[in-house]
């Protein structure tokens, strides 16, 4: 059979499902904006397409959002269209439609099947909305319209989906009645062969010290450090962390960016802002033994979380980021926040510690409480483990329970 993977950021959530087709002999292609030409990976042929930028002139400011991705969902049509004429027809479309790319695909080969994954559906009240009280909605009456203008490219992907895929309940829960009806919950999953307890593993800084097991590193990972991610609760406990750890190194792995949420509004980053708040309460003794690592190849970033004695997760109510999985793998400790999806996957003094968003009070004495009890350290990241292993190996559990989708999506 023929299929066509939509994804603005490709492979992201289809790494693995992608490859797992064109290992059946399949033939699967995947069309994308990430890469400048004609690519081959692991038996994926992959196509480029430019997308030019949106100015947003003119454009409703409530309609930015929705202008941009009407010009994705304008060129992906167009790459699309030249596929055909190329001769290349898809028996199925798998597309992540948030961006918009995948919006009129169907108008090109009307007899595909086409499954989404379904990562998030917006809403305007608590807890999408007013979660953090510290960046307050400026006027939450023009906010409910401005989501639900957000919402419509999905609203308009509905008609069109045969089936959708959602990593967490909490995730599928988000969407509508008339989505959820369609939406197969079940993980991307993570090889927990590969990513598995390392004792030997090391960990080099960039001043040349070499961390291992023996060492207390304590880990947190954002893709870009921004509130929605608990940043700015971290750094503010950062000081006391430091103060009650001092042989504790702080390794901190994410990008300058904005990922989700707002931008700020002096056009510094929130890595910076958050810096800048704390910076006079640390010693430059005690900065020293805090690492920001930017973005780190992958092999790298698993080698951190091998010698990790305690990784930090914090989030809004959002979407599950893949290093909560990847670190039960490995066997670690966690410290999380006990919000949505978090709850989903782990339980309280049994897979890893909770602890309110907003105290973080709470994180700093939940943190010693673990670095300070080894049996505790052992018996939490043996619990994560087994249920990694149990509920989102990729191999056992969710690539057999993703194939099942597709199977029945091809009918």
């Amino acid at each position: 059979m023929n299929f066509l993977f939509i994804h603005q950021n490709f492979p992201g959530q289809f790494k693995h499902l992608s490859r797992a087709l064109a290992a059946q002999k399949h033939r699967v292609v995947a069309l994308t904006p990430r890469v400048k030409e004609r690519t081959e990976w692991g038996g994926v042929t992959i196509l480029p397409y430019k997308i030019e930028a949106s100015t947003g002139k003119d454009v409703h400011r409530w309609l930015t959002d929705l202008d941009t991705k009407m010009k994705r969902a304008d060129y992906c049509w167009r790459a699309a269209r030249k596929l055909k004429d190329a001769g290349f027809t898809p028996d199925v479309i798998i597309a992540h439609p948030g961006w918009g790319e995948s919006l009129f695909l169907k108008d090109v080969w009307s007899n595909a099947k086409l499954g989404l994954y379904c990562e998030l559906y917006h809403h305007a009240d608590y807890p999408h909305l007013g979660f953090d009280p510290e960046f307050p909605i400026k006027d939450p009456e023009a906010d409910v319209l401005r989501i639900r203008l957000k919402n419509q490219n999905m609203l308009m992907h509905l008609p069109l989906c045969d089936a959708a895929i959602s990593p967490t309940a909490y995730q599928a829960s988000t969407f509508p009645e008339e989505w959820q009806k369609l939406i197969t919950v079940t993980h991307d999953g993570v090889d927990t062969n590969a990513l598995r307890p390392n004792p030997d593993a090391t960990y080099t800084l960039a001043n040349g010290k070499v961390l291992t097991r023996d060492d207390e590193v304590v880990t947190f990972v954002n893709r870009n450090l921004e509130p929605y991610r608990g940043y700015h609760v971290f750094m503010r406990a950062l000081p006391e962390i430091l103060r009650t750890r001092p042989n504790a190194d702080i390794l901190v792995v994410g990008g300058d960016g904005t990922s989700y949420g707002a931008k700020p509004a002096d056009g510094k980053s929130w890595k910076q802002i958050f810096l800048d708040e704390v910076t006079s309460q640390i010693s430059d003794e005690d900065w020293a033994r805090v690492h920001f690592l930017g973005r780190i190849p992958y092999n790298q970033f698993v080698s951190m979380l091998q010698v990790s004695r305690v990784h930090l997760y914090l989030t809004y109510p959002f979407v599950l980021s893949w290093s909560v999985i990847e670190t039960m793998s490995v066997q670690g400790a966690l410290i999380a926040s006990s919000t949505a999806p978090v709850t989903e996957v782990l339980e309280h003094d049994k897979t890893a510690r909770l602890f309110d968003f907003f105290d973080r009070d709470a994180l700093v004495e939940e943190l010693n409480t673990v670095l300070d009890d080894q049996e505790l350290q052992d018996r939490l990241g043996k619990a994560a483990r087994a249920k990694a292993v149990a509920e989102y190996d990729l191999r056992t559990v969710c690539m057999p329970n993703q194939m099942e989708w597709v199977n029945g999506l091809v009918g």
